[in-house]
């Protein structure tokens, strides 16, 4: 039978230690995310502490005076934005930021939980990523506040989230293109497992639909996110007899890409073929042409993502957990009325 947590309602590592029939030491080891635990004890001590409802006091609550920014890659115009926010808020409050690369779209790797849960950062941030509810028990037991930056998956009503309207977004980029007479629009799409992707394509066929124009499957062509795939899709798209006259590109690598692939095919953009992208990162204006695109306020999210930890931190009471930010379609030169 399970030990009672006795008149004050907490459950001490004294009591974990008893129930799980090993030695404090070991309890600290996995509460500190410390090796020298076997995988079925660490698993067993995890599962107690949350069963319990453990939260850290005394010299247990100590943390470190920076916050943790968990991405999986940290060397585009995208991340640079987020990192930029970040920073900006982190340092009005007197902490350090330390940059984490982790695992990929999904989550971080395996073996980050241990250094974090070692490290006892002020708060964690993770971008572009899931959190499995192993891991946010595991951050929460120790008192380590989190919040997920657009998140790839939908994650569960009590874990907070900064995140931008990807779905009004499809729409603003979509509309903007039919009112310039365009209704061939092929789409170089976003990682399928992603979220954002997904809403941006929903806005796009929203806005399709309400104006009458039908879809044409062969114009959707997958990409990853990547210049990579941004060339690859426009190639096939610009290679079929009845070619798109515009291209919404879910990401500004994406649509950098499209430009690739039109220079090659000797398309002119935008004479021959307009071009939407998506994010607002600081090359789409020097882009040549200047990039038409719907900005994410990026650095915002990353500031917001801030204020939440320090909310959470400090205890504050009615916090709101979700917050969706407004998009905005940043008109450009890549984008004109479709040819006659």
């Amino acid at each position: 039978m399970p030990e009672s947590t006795g008149e004050t309602g907490r459950a001490t590592l004294a009591m974990i230690s008893r129930e799980a029939s090993v030695s404090m030491s070991t309890v600290s080891k996995v509460l500190n995310g410390r090796s020298g635990v076997s995988a079925d004890t660490r698993a067993l001590v995890e599962e107690l502490l949350d069963r319990h409802g453990y939260s850290p006091r005394g010299q247990a609550t100590a943390w470190e005076p920076f916050l943790e920014l968990v991405m999986s890659e940290t060397d585009t115009q995208w991340s640079a934005e987020i990192i930029r926010g970040a920073q900006a808020v982190a340092r009005q409050r007197g902490l350090s930021l330390i940059l984490t690369q982790s695992g990929d779209r999904h989550s971080p790797a395996p073996d980050w939980i241990d250094g974090v849960l070692r490290r006892r950062p002020y708060g964690v941030l993770l971008v572009l990523a899931s959190l499995s509810p192993e891991l946010q028990r595991q951050l929460r037991t120790r008192g380590i506040p989190f919040v997920l930056v657009d998140p790839s998956g939908e994650p569960a009503a009590d874990v907070p989230v900064v995140g931008a309207a990807n779905y009004e977004g499809g729409i603003l980029a979509t509309r903007h293109l039919i009112e310039l007479g365009h209704t061939r629009i092929g789409v170089v799409g976003g990682p399928a497992d992603v979220m954002s992707a997904r809403a941006r394509v929903a806005g796009f066929r929203t806005a399709m639909d309400a104006a009458g124009i039908s879809i044409r499957e062969e114009l959707i062509r997958p990409g990853d996110y990547s210049a990579e795939s941004g060339i690859s899709a426009a190639e096939a798209l610009l290679s079929l007899p009845e070619a798109p006259t515009a291209i919404f590109a879910l990401n500004d690598l994406e649509a950098f890409g499209v430009y690739a692939a039109a220079r090659r095919l000797g398309v002119s953009v935008p004479e021959q073929l307009s071009v939407v992208g998506f994010d607002d990162v600081q090359g789409a204006e020097w882009a040549g042409p200047p990039l038409t695109t719907v900005r994410q306020p990026l650095t915002r999210m990353a500031e917001e993502a801030v204020r939440i930890v320090i909310r959470i931190r400090d205890r504050e009471p009615d916090l709101s957990l979700r917050l969706n930010l407004a998009t905005s379609l940043v008109v450009r030169d890549s984008t004109s009325s479709v040819a006659s």
